[in-house]
């Protein structure tokens, strides 16, 4: 019980920006962070995981709202990393926009019509929606969030997505 509350102290203290403290617990918690990153991670990609993971909690520590919620939170900023640098593995380049729209701009208007249909079908509906709202309702990202009851940051990574989306099917319809 007393190692439950030294590290509750040490938790409240880093949240209040106490560097030492910050230090000490990121001493303390490599271990499990390693653990955790054995199990959800590319063997390769463990130290990088566990150096970026005690890396956001440092710079985040002082956002936590509960003490309680510090485990969670952890093995959650933990797994993500690892999910990340697992995209990143298999990521390939993005096409730049000058080329892509060079070779859109080359196809007929019927032919270009036709794919993007077929494009906007191609989409999960949560993709599909948040791109209907902006690009053809003409909403704001504030409107679309609001609307949906989601955080603006989520609307305008869920908007790049489907767009993305479009773009690679559209250039792949080739």
């Amino acid at each position: 019980m007393r190692v439950n509350i030294d590290r509750n102290n040490l938790i409240y203290a880093a949240q209040t920006g106490d560097a030492k403290a910050i230090n000490s617990l990121l001493v303390v918690c490599q271990a499990d962070v390693r653990r955790y990153a054995r199990k959800h991670c590319h063997i390769s990609d463990i130290d990088d995981a566990v150096q970026e993971s005690l890396l956001i909690v440092s710079k985040k520590i002082q956002h936590l709202k509960t003490i309680a919620a510090f485990s969670s939170w952890l093995f959650t900023v933990i797994k993500r990393e690892c999910h990340r640098l697992s995209r990143a593995m298999f990521k390939h380049e993005a096409l730049e926009e000058d080329a892509v729209n060079e070779e859109l701009a080359k196809r007929p208007t019927d032919e270009l019509r036709i794919d993007l249909a077929a494009a906007l079908e191609s989409l999960p509906a949560h993709y599909l929606e948040v791109l209907l709202l902006r690009d053809f309702e003409e909403l704001t990202i504030a409107e679309i969030a609001q609307r949906l009851d989601e955080q603006k940051g989520a609307i305008k990574s869920r908007l790049h997505r489907a767009r993305e989306l479009v773009r690679e099917y559209l250039m792949g319809s080739e």
